[in-house]
């Protein structure tokens, strides 16, 4: 049997929900998971406000193997994430010692430089462990199964560098799509019935219009190959021998 592990995304940002930013990150992550085989589950949006951050948090933590949150662990006063990570966990919050010293190092070794916003991004849960990254000086954090990460996209991603590694892996997911130049109301019964037969794999249509032609691109996902073949050969068959007029 398949070994699956589960993940989680947070993302934590009023500028988001405003559509003044263009979240990213979701998409980094979804690839860099499947490529490791940890299937992503869920993603969840949420404001910065400390209620919705910390009930999210807890929900998620407790139904996936992983949870990964992006965002709000600046200088600035709505970067609230940590302590609302400290207050889901239950943990005190204080300056952590080791990311004191990567602000200074990075801050040219000054301690005058450590003003109160910067030493905000050195406030860690007591207890977490840090996520550095080769881009910035101020790390992230790992509270148990949670990942508490930047949400600038370049930041984002050299943290997913430093965690990836650390991560308990599974079956890598594989995918087959096969093109049916038909409506979905012509082969919807029949894909019902294939996907009826392999339940153990995922089975997705994708509608599209094409020179006034309506088609669908049908996507099988799973981690056997040998049942994904029989699956694929399954929706080859039906494929019209000339496209529906």
């Amino acid at each position: 049997m398949s070994q699956i592990v589960s993940a989680a995304m947070l993302v934590i940002g009023d500028e988001i929900l405003s559509g003044r930013t263009k979240d990213v990150n979701v998409n980094h992550i979804a690839t860099e998971l499947t490529a490791v085989g940890i299937r992503l589950l869920e993603v969840r949006v949420v404001a910065d406000d400390e209620n919705a951050i910390v009930d999210a948090v807890n929900s998620l933590r407790q139904q996936v193997d992983y949870v990964f949150s992006s965002g709000g662990i600046g200088p600035t006063h709505d970067d609230i994430t940590a302590d609302c990570m400290a207050k889901a966990f239950g943990w005190d919050i204080e300056v952590n010692e080791e990311a004191r010293a990567l602000l200074l190092a990075g801050y040219g070794g000054d301690p005058s430089s450590l003003t109160e916003s910067r030493l905000r991004m050195a406030r860690i849960p007591v207890g977490a462990s840090l996520i550095t990254n080769a881009l910035s000086w101020a790390p992230g954090f790992v509270c148990e199964n949670v990942h508490v990460m930047a949400g600038v996209p370049s930041i984002f991603k050299a943290m997913v560098a430093e965690v990836l590694p650390t991560l308990r892996k599974g079956a890598v997911m594989q995918s087959v799509t096969v093109r049916v130049d038909r409506g979905e109301s012509v082969i919807a019964a029949p894909l019902a019935e294939i996907q009826a037969r392999f339940p153990q794999v995922g089975i997705g249509s994708y509608p599209f219009s094409e020179n006034g032609k309506f088609g669908s691109n049908l996507v099988a996902r799973g981690d056997d190959a040998a049942v994904l073949a029989q699956v694929e050969a399954e929706l080859k068959s039906l494929v019209p021998e000339e496209p529906d007029k």
